[in-house]
């Protein structure tokens, strides 16, 4: 039996930049080192050069703390890239750092005004967490929180079902990235993103054989971003998947970090 070869699947694969990774620990359950060297580290050793990178003690206890936190370390040397949208060379160095800014769905005045400091700032997307904050697609919080981003110009990267989480960000000409789509709901994204061509994915959770060539011919590769959830999941799944696609070398790399670049700069 030959011994399955990952770097040999990943090929030439690099990720310039993954929307989805973490700082930090969950209370109710043992999990990986989540300091910020830890996850800089595990960037590293999977291709990736920057992670943008929010505070699960932002998410779930104090927003500003959690959020300075996240700032001051993109300002590292050896752990961030001072804030812009690019950093990383992409050839195996050290990973660096881009801040996103946690809010708390529980809190939307907090949140709304978080925001604005946030944007003063110069981050340029904040992430919601509604599963961890037991917040619910029609709560009024999140479509107000919603509207805020849209007008202050924010890129949202949001978990939750993407069945649900669609309709608080629909017309208003937001742009959004759906951290958890499943490949089971693929189709429900696709006809919702129909109509809304601020509608991204990412591609974290499109493993079925053919989930990325699907999105891709239907709303085209440019409405793909690659994320890893680092370090809570496993990055060589969605590596492999995006590797081994049917996208051509050009989409790949889009996938691979072009498409968040470009969310982030129009930000």
């Amino acid at each position: 039996m030959t011994a399955f070869d990952a770097e040999q699947r990943l090929g030439d694969l690099e990720v310039t930049l993954d929307l989805d990774v973490l700082i930090g620990t969950f209370p109710d359950r043992d999990g990986p080192d989540g300091t910020p060297g830890a996850v800089l580290a595990a960037l590293a050793g999977h291709r990736i050069a920057t992670g943008a990178v929010a505070s699960l003690r932002g998410a779930l206890y104090d927003m500003t703390s959690g959020n300075d936190e996240v700032l001051a370390q993109a300002k590292e040397p050896e752990g961030g890239n001072g804030g812009g949208a690019d950093g990383g060379d992409g050839g195996g160095g050290a990973a660096s750092m881009l801040p996103v800014g946690a809010l708390d769905l529980r809190d939307p005045i907090g949140a709304a005004a978080e925001m604005e400091r946030l944007a003063a700032a110069s981050v340029r997307a904040v992430r919601l967490f509604p599963d961890e904050q037991k917040v619910e697609a029609g709560f009024p919080a999140v479509r107000h929180v919603a509207r805020r981003a849209a007008a202050l110009g924010l890129t949202v990267l949001t978990g939750g079902d993407v069945r649900r989480f669609w309709a608080p960000f629909s017309g208003l000409g937001a742009r959004v990235v759906f951290l958890d789509t499943h490949f089971y709901h693929l189709g429900d994204f696709l006809v919702a993103a129909a109509g809304e061509p601020g509608f991204h994915t990412s591609t974290r959770l499109l493993n079925s054989p053919d989930a990325l060539e699907t999105a891709a011919s239907a709303i085209g590769a440019d409405r793909l971003v690659f994320g890893s959830r680092t370090p809570h999941a496993e990055p060589l799944v969605p590596l492999l998947r995006l590797a081994t696609s049917g996208l051509g070398p050009a989409d790949r790399a889009a996938v691979a970090g072009g498409n968040a670049r470009r969310l982030l700069e129009a930000s």
